[in-house]
């Protein structure tokens, strides 16, 4: 398959995750109904995604932006309605046919700006409202090897193996004909076939002749209008340059924590409560359940970090343990958050749509929940935890 349509598909994908990441540490995609101009004709769902693999390549894709975000409630974040990763923002996008991108942001208020660049392998993202660049690697792309990359689309065999995997834990739409921004598109939306936590909805529409993603959007349980969204209009086939550099005193915060290049020599995990329990060095809670979900893993990681896992998929619950730093709280930026109290203790805590997540400290340890669930669930499981 073309070079440009599958780096366009992941590019855009993971943009979306490195910005929600960034807010949230956490997404999923819906799309939302078409603007009532031209539609293609109806197709199966393997049809039409066969047919925007086999597309030809454009030389590369100018568009103008939208960016949709009202995940946060009012008072969730402290100081950072500046930026426009925080508040939605309209901009520019630029896609060149060698796997290079980039997007421009711009609040409505005229805020400064963010940019999101990447390429085969990084993705940066400069917030310049704090003067700041967010990078990380990308995953590798395993199916690029000359055993596998024949140039040609998957058939139509490969395709339904393919949606049969994510039919396993997803239920599929149909390909819907739809357009986005007067483009001629298809859609389709997938929903969690077990428990989804808050998370309603995935959904992505492309071009019709092009198969370039033109929408993606995050939509909530309970909610009609999407609370993270990505969308493309006057969009132009043609080469462009998304080259852009971040100024020279930007600070960089590197996102790869843990990084695979130095697994070889890192500390292997500790795995089982009892176990984790003497080697940790410090006070490790681990109750049998946590608001109804069943204890499913317990391990020490790194040699400092406990990760404790509660349920299963995305209505999960994820609580990490450190050892109490001697000097300050071991709860870092979420520090800054809004508080709550945890019979008596006190708790920092981020509230959104799609999840909750608390921090706090008791009896030498630092303790991290998130999951998808709401803020009275997520501090009850707490309550349980301290």
């Amino acid at each position: 398959m073309s070079r440009l349509r599958t780096l366009s598909t992941r590019s855009l994908v993971a943009v979306i995750a490195g910005v929600i990441a960034l807010v949230v540490g956490g997404t999923a995609i819906a799309v939302a109904a078409g603007g009532g101009g031209p539609t293609p004709p109806p197709k199966p769902l393997d049809q039409a995604i066969q047919d925007a693999l086999s597309a030809n390549p454009p030389s590369g894709v100018y568009a103008d932006v939208k960016f949709t975000n009202t995940l946060f409630p009012s008072g969730a974040l402290i100081g950072q309605a500046s930026s426009p990763l925080m508040s939605g923002a309209t901009g520019r996008l630029w896609i060149a046919n060698d796997g290079r991108g980039r997007i421009e942001l711009q609040s409505d208020s005229g805020s400064a700006d963010v940019q999101i660049v990447w390429n085969g392998t990084t993705i940066s993202v400069y917030d310049a409202s704090s003067n700041t660049v967010y990078r990380a690697t990308l995953p590798a792309d395993t199916s690029s090897s000359s055993t596998t990359d024949t140039g040609t689309p998957p058939t139509l065999a490969d395709i339904d193996n393919l949606l049969a995997q994510i039919g396993l834990h997803w239920a599929l739409s149909a390909a819907q004909p739809t357009d986005v921004a007067g483009q001629p598109a298809y859609s389709v939306t997938a929903s969690p076939s077990h428990d989804g936590g808050l998370l309603a909805s995935l959904a992505l529409a492309w071009d019709a002749a092009q198969g370039v993603p033109l929408q993606a959007s995050v939509y909530a349980q309970g909610s009609d209008s999407p609370v993270l969204g990505l969308t493309l209009s006057n969009v132009s086939y043609q080469s462009v340059d998304p080259s852009w550099s971040p100024p020279a005193d930007a600070k960089v915060v590197d996102l790869n924590v843990g990084s695979q290049s130095d697994s070889g020599t890192s500390t292997p995990p500790v795995t089982g409560l009892a176990a984790v329990q003497a080697a940790a060095g410090f006070p490790v809670v681990a109750p049998d359940t946590l608001v109804g979900l069943p204890l499913q893993d317990v391990r020490l990681v790194g040699g400092d970090t406990v990760i404790v896992l509660y349920g299963q998929g995305l209505g999960g619950i994820v609580l990490v343990e450190r050892k109490t730093d001697s000097t300050s709280s071991g709860q870092g930026a979420l520090s800054a958050l809004p508080t709550v109290s945890l019979d008596g203790l006190t708790a920092h805590e981020l509230s959104t749509q799609l999840g909750t997540v608390l921090a706090w400290d008791a009896g030498g340890t630092s303790f991290v929940l998130a999951g998808s669930l709401p803020a009275s669930a997520a501090e009850a499981a707490a309550r349980a935890v301290k």
